[in-house]
């Protein structure tokens, strides 16, 4: 199953809730667009927009050995390396700069997609040209926690996107067999990263684009087996919807899947994943609270569509059950 590069676009816009930043970078992409093309692209895009509104600048600490004082004297520090008598002193002062986090790790992205193979030849140059616009910030070891530790508020919004695009990209590069380069892993053959990807595409999808149900969430469901041994009640697995969407009079549990194949093969014939069938039917028999709403809960298994349309559609003691792409 090959996904058009713009369905790519929008399920990451949308897992990410970043609809206005999608608007706002204007990446046009084609069916011949290549994945790594396409993030080149939104890097690029985005972060000419950043450089034009400006890039963000804070308030750095530094400590370091200086010629006088400057800032706050580490006087335990100063002493130690005996440099009062050179009238040296280690100082600790704060240095407005751009050389924060945030841009740290964008111009380290910057110049890892350089140094990407098979990336196109204009884009390449593009981005060392943007790496010449932001000379003076300097490039730091990535690890996925860093990204936790970037601080988004309102007046730099906007490097919530950025950061969602970085990480993308550092999650999915791998060293190439030449020193200094890398490649880029095309995340959509992995079918773990994209039921991730299609779970949170939907969730955010349906709260952004529909008002008939205010509650859009993750619902952590208890079992409802009766037992009086704790070690029996701690090993029970935990329940937890993909998306489930409610009003005061209606539920509905959606358990997203992606798969390349959406039903399985069994003697030589589809049929609907039976796991995926358990699984749903276990969540609507333990939400049950003696409410109406909840023993009347609609179920729906949904899948990305690929070669056919499914409309499926089941009941089980008033509960609707529906298989669907």
């Amino acid at each position: 199953m090959q996904i058009p590069i713009r369905n790519i676009y929008y399920l990451l816009c949308y897992a990410w809730n970043k609809l206005d930043e999608r608007d706002r970078v204007a990446v046009s992409v084609d069916d011949t667009t290549e994945l790594l093309d396409l993030f080149a692209k939104v890097l690029i895009n985005s972060t000419k927009l950043l450089i034009k509104r400006g890039i963000d600048k804070s308030y750095v600490e530094h400590t370091e050995e200086l010629a006088g004082v400057k800032g706050k004297i580490d006087i335990s520090q100063t002493i130690k390396s005996n440099l009062l008598y050179k009238q040296r002193t280690i100082c600790t002062y704060d240095d407005f700069s751009a050389n924060i986090l945030s841009n740290r790790i964008l111009v380290t992205t910057i110049h890892t997609m350089i140094r990407i193979r098979g990336l196109d030849k204009g884009l390449k140059n593009e981005l060392i040209n943007l790496s010449r616009m932001l000379q003076g910030i300097s490039p730091i070891e990535i690890t996925t926690p860093l990204f936790n530790q970037v601080r988004i508020h309102r007046n730099n919004q906007f490097y919530g996107f950025i950061m969602k695009v970085c990480q993308l990209i550092h999650e999915n590069i791998l060293p190439s067999e030449t020193t200094g380069h890398f490649k880029f892993s095309d995340f959509t053959r992995d079918e773990q990263k994209m039921n991730r990807l299609f779970e949170e595409f939907v969730r955010n999808f349906y709260r952004l684009e529909q008002s008939r149900y205010p509650t859009v969430r993750i619902e952590h469901i208890q079992w409802q087996l009766a037992t009086t041994d704790r070690l029996s009640r701690e090993l029970l697995p935990q329940m937890r919807t993909d998306i489930t969407l409610e009003n005061d009079h209606e539920k509905i549990i959606i358990d997203a899947k992606y798969y390349r194949e959406t039903l399985s093969e069994f003697y030589n014939s589809e049929k609907v994943r039976s796991v995926n069938l358990y699984q749903l039917f276990s969540y609507l028999m333990n939400q049950r609270d003696g409410s109406s709403k909840t023993h009347h809960t609609t179920g729906i298994l949904l899948y990305p569509t690929i070669e056919k349309e499914y409309d499926l559609n089941y009941n089980f003691e008033g509960h609707r059950i529906q298989v669907r792409t």
